[in-house]
């Protein structure tokens, strides 16, 4: 196990809970256990509830039990006490989805928790008779909905609850740790808190320019919303003036495929870890969660941060430090001034702001989708979650962006709330869609495959900076001397949808964007440190913003070059012993030349290939062909004469074929007049959005056809599935036909786009 299991040897006395000197008390972190079998670790409310706990999130099929090996000092019979909740019971919804058992050495106590109380506590589970030696304990979970634990306690002294108040809390669980001082960590140039694309490319570009960087993050993953935990695409242009280098970082961790709600390996967390460990100078801190600052007048001198899996707590010491949590979490613990809301049109001046200021944001998204099956799924009924109806279901099979709750709460302190509200959502619809609605049959052969856990947040606090970004500064194209991250998504700012509204006033869990157009713009270097604490750089969602003009900055990839930008501040602050405001004020040219240089490793564009075994004489027979297609979105742009034109560019995206849209399965039949002698078959498919290093959105699941007496026969050996690349080369047995076609049925956006379909004759080599 990797948490303390600790034995009282001395008295300890905590708001009012009391552990004698003789007593044996043991506690049991359930995020530490030596095997979380199906239950995931969830941090997003620690600092609200006190810890992090573990989730048996198996989407109604009960989870693999959690277990670990516990070493009790003395026989005895144990008080049990287990820190939990019931989920649904703020809304007093019915059933009591999270329940699971406590095995101690296979037998299952009486109590089944997570059946009470809408607040975190100590749900009681009677006593247990033990004996001295090793001991098993496990959490069994018996619904698959989201049951939850953070810890166990078991004591032989007190019969009295152990103390609920988080902070209570933290000082017995140092005590029990025999924890009197945080593990020491070193020294950095600088510290940088929050992993996403901002965070991580803030630190790989202070690394390579030679400072000694820790880099903070709290999950076992890197990337924030684009990581697999949120799976959000990134978005945002690169490599635009005024400092074309800017970028660079971005597109090293870039996977180069969109789409959000896809699966895991789409966001190639793989890639993020792999360039943030090849950098000498970065360290890397995953699962550690920093909760307090130490500071020394408006200077942050160090950081505490507590392990999310062993609850140890890791002291970080610097110069400089940077805020990438995306909720201002370090801002906020230095006293950082920050701004939560809207703020009203006649303080802002701001077309798009409201008449009156609120607390309004944007809300956080929990994202879903299921998948074909062979044979029929069941999905067990809900009856605590969200009830629909015909007339209020959402009839679909993936829950985008738009599946977006929360926006009348506070993003952090209801995080939870928020969340668990966003699952009641999800398996409520699905629940109906499966059971009860009129076409349940068309969702008889569909599983729910993935729902979030993790909610993918836009916007809570902003940290204010000396200038604070709005609306005019964009639409008008204001000039700044540190003009620096160019901006180039829309003003985008979302709201409860209407009809979401009619249905589920002030619940509301599907929104609307409404889109501003921009031109270019430079967002200033003085949007991304503290007015107020000298030394703390930001960057992400938390710079200094307006509501308004975080609606076009907060994109990924825009957040990402603020992060390369703050690295180069953060070397020049150190060649110079200054604060990001000295860097302004005294060495803006040195930074500029940092920008205009880059620090990212040079990206080979991409271009088809050629595969050895194909000679260069070998004659593309599908350039005589006749080709018709099932559909085109444009019939000049876009026309299918396009696919057998011989001609591809890479950055041209007119010279294409694209069906019309959600109009798949789709397919390109090709036309011989005398019959051809086939066994070679070359796809390039997708699109170039300008910003990724390679097409995007290639078509995934397609599957050559060759016509027969009796209809169309698939030609096994092209058989395409999952497909990731835009280049797909197949070599299958000889096939003499004068008519075949690609059927293509799995696209993003249900739309195909094909640069060119080649077919050679059988190669032998």
């Amino acid at each position: 196990m990797f948490i303390h299991r600790r034995i009282v040897a001395c008295f300890v006395t905590v708001a009012g809970w009391t552990a004698a000197a003789s007593a044996a008390t043991l506690l049991l972190e359930a995020e530490g256990f030596d095997d979380l079998g199906g239950w995931v670790v969830d941090q997003q409310a620690m600092d609200q509830m006190g810890s992090p706990y573990v989730l048996a999130h198996g989407l109604g099929r009960p989870v693999a039990d959690a277990s670990t090996v516990i070493e009790v000092p003395e026989a005895g019979s144990y008080h049990v006490w287990v820190r939990t909740r019931d989920w649904v019971a703020p809304w007093n919804a019915p059933g009591a989805p999270g329940r699971f058992r406590v095995l101690i050495n296979g037998q299952p106590l009486e109590t089944v928790f997570g059946t009470e109380g809408a607040q975190w506590h100590w749900q009681p589970g009677g006593r247990v008779d033990l004996e001295r030696g090793k001991t098993r304990i496990a959490l069994r979970d018996l619904t698959g909905f989201d049951g939850r634990c953070d810890a166990i306690i078991l004591s032989n002294d007190t019969a009295l609850p152990p103390p609920a108040e988080p902070a209570a809390l933290t000082r017995l669980r140092r005590a029990l740790m025999g924890m009197d001082r945080p593990i020491d960590e070193g020294t950095f140039d600088l510290v940088v808190v929050g992993g996403g694309m901002a965070g991580t490319c803030a630190a790989i570009s202070a690394a390579r320019l030679g400072l000694n960087v820790a880099l903070i993050q709290n999950r076992p993953v890197l990337g924030g919303n684009n990581s697999s935990e949120i799976r959000v695409h990134l978005n945002g242009r690169i490599n635009l003036p005024p400092y074309p280098a800017l970028g660079d970082v971005v597109r090293e961790l870039d996977s180069g495929l969109r789409g959000n709600a896809q699966p895991a390996d789409h966001y190639d967390d793989e890639r993020k870890l792999a360039v943030v460990r090849a950098e000498e100078n970065l360290h890397l801190f995953l699962n550690m969660h920093v909760f307090q600052v130490e500071k020394t007048g408006d200077r942050i001198t160090g950081v505490i941060a507590r392990h999310v899996r062993r609850n140890t707590e890791h002291r970080f010491a610097a110069p400089l430090f940077a805020d990438c949590t995306g909720d201002g979490n370090l801002g906020y613990l230095a006293g950082a001034d920050f701004r939560v809301g809207r703020e009203s049109r006649a303080e802002t001046g701001e077309s798009l702001a409201p008449e009156e200021p609120d607390r309004l944001t944007m809300g956080t998204s929990v994202q879903w989708y299921a998948v074909k099956t062979d044979a029929p799924v069941p999905f067990p009924e809900c009856p605590w979650a969200v009830p629909f109806t015909d007339q209020t279901c959402h009839p679909m099979t993936r829950g985008d962006w738009d599946w977006e709750t929360g926006m009348n709460l506070d993003q952090i302190g209801d995080i939870e709330f928020i969340r668990d509200y966003g699952l009641r959502v999800a398996f409520g619809n699905w629940a109906h869609l499966k059971n009860h609605y009129v076409g349940k049959q068309d969702y008889a052969h569909y599983r729910l495959d993935w729902v979030a856990y993790i909610g993918g947040k836009r916007e809570s606090r902003r940290l204010l900076g000396d200038i604070i970004l709005q609306e005019q500064d964009i639409l008008e194209q204001r000039s700044y001397p540190d003009a620096m991250v160019p901006t180039t998504w829309t003003i985008d700012l979302h709201y409860p949808h209407p009809e979401n509204t009619q249905h589920f006033p002030g619940a509301e869990f599907r929104s609307i964007a409404r889109h501003k157009p921009i031109q270019p713009y430079p967002v200033p270097y003085r949007c991304l440190y503290s007015r107020n604490i000298e030394n703390l750089f930001m960057a992400g969602r938390d710079i200094s913003v307006t509501h308004v003009a975080l609606g076009t900055v907060r994109v990924m990839r825009t957040g990402g070059m603020m992060g390369e930008v703050v690295g180069m501040a953060a070397a020049v602050a150190r060649e110079h012993d200054a604060t990001p405001r000295g860097v302004y004020r005294d060495h803006l040219d040195e930074l500029k030349a940092l920008a205009q240089r880059g620090v990212g490793q040079p990206v080979e564009p991409a271009v088809p290939s050629r595969p050895d075994w194909l000679p260069e004489e070998a004659q593309n027979l599908a350039a005589s062909a006749r080709v018709e297609a099932s559909s085109v979105l444009d019939a000049d742009r876009y026309a299918v004469r396009f696919v057998n034109d011989g001609r591809m560019d890479l950055n041209d995206n007119d010279r294409r074929w694209v069906s019309q849209r959600q109009a798949l399965p789709a397919w390109v039949e090709f036309t011989w007049p005398q019959p051809q002698t086939l066994g070679v078959l070359r796809i390039v498919s997708g699109w170039c959005d300008g910003r990724a290093p390679r097409p995007v959105d290639p078509i995934r699941s397609c599957v050559l056809q060759v016509t027969t007496p009796t209809g169309w026969k698939e030609v096994p050996a092209t058989r395409i599935a999952g497909n990731t690349d835009f280049e797909i080369w197949r070599r299958f047995d000889p096939i003499r036909t004068d008519r075949v076609r690609l059927l293509i049925t799995e696209s993003p956006s249900d739309t195909a786009r094909l640069w060119e379909v080649q077919f050679y004759a059988p190669q032998t080599r």
